[in-house]
């Protein structure tokens, strides 16, 4: 790659970064932290309204179905009023723009994607708040860059590193923000970028703790460390993973298509059908919908009977997808990493009913959610990190190695592109036909 004229390769310039980074990682925790806070609250609330609502019979059931309605309808509204491109994850938005593309206006990005992001995942889709959070953490290293006036590489490196500060805070998980910057976003690893992308994270991690704690995302038991003989089951673990993962891509990228179709349809109108029926589901089963936290907490503690975790696991499956193609802001991480947990335990209880003596269904619950993260995204370091920070099982690093293999391999051999590649195409599409 030529040396850009603008990046300032200077020991001077290069603590500037560093420098720079720790500042973008700050303003990204206390930012997305708040985010992280306020969406519990809602969460919190939305239970006691639908508990309320229930007293009132048939009143209070269209009560909670217009609010969700509303309510979503209200954030596809500042998406297509405010800043078009804060709908959906943000993620391919930020790629984009990490390789030329127009990152659009901060300000309204953020503001959009904080208010969208509340108003969406409160009203109860199943959406991640890891997207919002990469998309507000990469405005704000917008906003610094320009403030400080760095070049065209450092500030695409900022970029970067304020992105990943912001997943990093998102999961809690200072390393997989780290990694997500290499791995995912820049696809190349330098000492400037390592320097930065670890700065942001540190400076995000260390602002957002003091608001939402220290302790992992997910409480998880111990898990002893896994025997040599263990790797041919974690790849088949991996191999299972990665063929629900390809048929969860074409879900979500069917029902998007499905949505691009519905042309005569205003985006609000769109938006309020999807979240009134997500509040229906919402009041025959409140804890069905969300980002699903506290689901991946069930599973991972090994909770619930096989039929309902698969009812559980078709509903939610289906759920991702549409609460997608609303057009608000959300991300699409924190939904998969139910289904990943849900794969995993259910073969983990079925491999120790045919062979009993291997490791516990829990273990698998968490290798799962690596593998089903790793098909889909296709960042097997970033799901490995991701995996392990949340639930602190450093002890599951060879299974989560072996599944990860095994999700890649199939994945490719199945020809089917990381999820983030065909969104980024899609809205390529989009602009070119709307231009």
């Amino acid at each position: 790659m030529p040396r850009d004229l603008d990046q300032d390769d200077s020991r001077a310039g290069t603590l500037v970064l560093a420098l720079l980074s720790l500042l973008v990682g700050c303003l990204t925790g206390l930012v997305c932290a708040a985010f992280r806070l306020l969406l519990e609250l809602a969460d919190g609330l939305r239970g006691e309204f639908i508990a309320w609502a229930h007293r009132e019979g048939f009143l209070g059931l269209l009560l909670v179905v217009a609010g969700a309605a509303a309510a979503t309808a209200a954030a596809a509204a500042l998406v297509s009023r405010i800043s078009p491109n804060a709908a959906g994850s943000g993620i391919p938005e930020v790629e984009a723009a990490l390789d030329g593309g127009d990152p659009g206006r901060p300000v309204r990005t953020a503001f959009v994607k904080f208010v969208g992001g509340v108003l969406a995942i409160g009203s109860g889709l199943a959406l991640g708040r890891e997207g919002p959070s990469v998309q507000m953490g990469h405005s704000i290293a917008d906003l610094m860059g320009r403030l400080f006036r760095r070049g065209q590489l450092d500030a695409r490196v900022l970029f970067a590193a304020g992105a990943g500060a912001g997943l990093a805070t998102a999961f809690n998980a200072p390393i997989a923000g780290a990694v997500f910057v290499l791995e995912e976003l820049l696809r190349r690893f330098d000492t400037r970028t390592a320097a930065a992308a670890l700065g942001a994270s540190a400076g995000a991690i260390a602002v957002a703790r003091v608001f939402v704690g220290v302790d992992p995302d997910f409480s998880v038991p111990p898990q002893p460390f896994p025997g040599f003989a263990t790797v041919p089951v974690h790849v088949l673990l991996g191999v299972l993973a990665a063929l629900a993962a390809a048929a969860y891509t074409r879900a979500v990228m069917g029902t998007l298509a499905i949505a691009d179709r519905a042309v005569g349809l205003p985006v609000e109108a769109r938006a309020a059908l999807i979240g009134g029926g997500v509040g229906l589901l919402g009041w025959l089963a409140p804890q069905w919908v969300g980002g699903g936290d506290s689901l991946t907490q069930q599973t991972l503690l090994d909770a619930g009977t096989l039929s309902t975790i698969a009812l559980v696991f078709a509903i939610r499956f289906a759920l991702g997808p549409l609460s997608y193609a609303a057009g608000t802001p959300g991300g699409l991480f924190a939904p998969m990493l139910v289904l990943g947990a849900q794969i995993g335990l259910v073969f983990g209880r079925l491999y120790a009913q045919w062979l009993p003596g291997g490791a516990s269904p829990t273990a698998y619950a968490v290798v799962g959610l690596a593998a089903f993260f790793t098909a889909v995204v296709r960042a097997p370091l970033t799901g490995i990190c991701l995996a392990v920070e949340m639930t602190g099982s450093v002890s599951l690093l060879l299974p989560m190695l072996a599944a990860c293999f095994g999700a890649m391999v199939v994945m490719n051999l199945l020809g089917v592109p990381p999820i983030y590649d065909l969104l980024r195409e899609r809205a390529e599409r989009k602009a070119r036909s709307a231009g």
